[in-house]
């Protein structure tokens, strides 16, 4: 069975972008919500971007953002892939044909699955859903939610961490994981050591 894939979100910084890369993170997600405390510009994204070696996947995450700006931050950080984690509608997220296509679903209940199969994209991220909050909460899926999505296609977040992503792993079998919150000391600023951890204990379930 090939490894899982793992997707280290909030890069904020050179160091800690090559720091993933090294530990074996196959995609780095540029997070371009306002709303974010790891936030970061497109020219501070575009400047680590063109230092990752080309087999990373670069990874723009949005949030309820116009067309015209995703184009514009997509072709100067010369994005992989496009993650919607607001309100878009299954109607604008086929707009972006050509693009590796990321829609993000917060887990309530079981109609999650339901409505992840409206849209037509290459990949499903499933999010704990909080009240008020776009993601990045640190709060774990509840695995019985997942049955129904396809996991050929599904990127499982939420609450991951170095000790709980094998068994998250083993018991969803998931595409990839994505995990921010959990590999950091702070907002924004990755822990290497936990970033390791993390994937190598990812790639091992």
């Amino acid at each position: 069975m090939e490894p899982v894939r793992v997707k280290v979100c909030g890069i904020t910084t050179i160091d800690d972008a090559l720091a993933a890369v090294d530990a074996g993170a196959a995609a780095l997600g540029f997070n371009f919500y306002t709303g974010s405390p790891r936030c970061v510009t497109p020219a501070v994204a575009a400047g680590i971007a063109a230092r990752l070696p080309p087999t990373i996947c670069t990874v723009g995450v949005f949030v309820n953002h116009d067309c015209e700006s995703i184009a514009a931050v997509a072709a100067d950080v010369r994005l992989t892939a496009l993650q919607f984690h607001g309100d878009e509608s299954p109607e604008f997220c086929r707009h972006w044909s050509g693009r590796t296509v990321i829609k993000a679903i917060r887990v309530r209940d079981a109609r999650a699955a339901v409505d992840a199969r409206r849209y037509d994209v290459e990949y499903v991220l499933a999010d704990a859903y909080v009240e008020g909050q776009a993601g990045g909460t640190g709060r774990r899926v509840a695995v019985e939610l997942l049955q129904e999505f396809d996991r050929r296609h599904l990127i499982l977040a939420g609450g991951l961490t170095a000790d709980n992503v094998a068994g998250a792993v083993r018991a969803v079998r998931p595409y990839a994981v994505d995990v921010a919150s959990g590999v950091e000391v702070a907002p924004g600023e990755k822990d290497w050591t936990l970033m390791k951890r993390f994937i190598a204990n990812a790639r091992a379930a």
